[in-house]
């Protein structure tokens, strides 16, 4: 095995572990801890894949800023109920099937689907392309979203004011 199928491999571990470690956790705070190792080990992945930059961005944007969000609404939401959430977790027997049944479904596609045997490599800068990506076929949704990012800052700082 080359280092990087094992490289492959721990990080598959560790996103499986972490992933489980989110849904099954009681702790909302232990929760959002193992979803930032799920992240981050989702950035090593695509390290591997040769993917700098949108390992960059997986670390900067989500397992920084949206772990920090995730936890700043745990806060503001104890805040305003006033007592401490406790995570439930009704529904485990049927989310489960569900989940079993979408895993059956993935798998009987993959396997009767015509795949190439591998990727061609890429060619030129993956950042340009990116960025011209953004702001030429996708600067619509990109500014929407940079739209609903203000309107979520907005809305977080309105319930996490002080009441006078």
């Amino acid at each position: 095995m080359s280092l990087e199928a094992a490289g492959f491999w721990g990080l598959a571990l560790v996103l499986l572990a972490s992933g489980l470690a989110v849904v099954l956790s009681k702790n909302l705070f232990h929760s959002v801890l193992y979803l930032a190792v799920a992240l981050v080990a989702t950035a090593g992945v695509f390290l591997l894949l040769q993917a700098e930059f949108l390992a960059a961005v997986q670390v900067l944007l989500y397992a920084g800023g949206v772990v920090t969000i995730v936890v700043f609404a745990i806060v503001v939401t104890e805040r305003l109920v006033g007592e401490r959430l406790a995570q439930t977790n009704r529904g485990v027997f049927t989310g489960g099937l569900v989940s079993l049944a979408v895993l059956v479904w993935i798998v009987v596609f993959i396997a009767g689907a015509k795949l190439p045997a591998a990727a061609p490599p890429l060619t030129g800068d993956l950042t340009q392309a990116i960025g011209r990506d953004l702001l030429t076929r996708f600067v619509l949704p990109f500014e929407l979203l940079a739209v609903l990012f203000l309107a979520g800052l907005l809305g977080a700082l309105f319930f996490a004011r002080k009441e006078e």
